[in-house]
């Protein structure tokens, strides 16, 4: 993602709630904050309509996150 960024072309990391705390640590160490939306955990044993009512009510805010400076 951060060589994509610094090209210009923009980018968004989807993940669970469960690691809120692991993706800020690991940015910190790298120097770079990429874009984040966290999801709802646990994902894996959800239905594949309760994965597509996840996707529609995180698609507000990765739009942003995509078109946000």
């Amino acid at each position: 993602m951060r060589n994509l960024d610094e090209r210009g072309v923009p980018g968004v990391m989807i993940a669970t709630t469960a690691f809120e705390q692991a993706a800020a640590v690991q940015s910190a160490s790298l120097g770079f904050e990429p874009a984040i939306v966290f999801v709802p955990h646990p994902i894996q044993n959800r239905t594949d309509a309760e994965i597509q009512a996840v996707a529609d009510d995180a698609l507000e805010a990765i739009v942003g996150a995509m078109t946000t400076e």
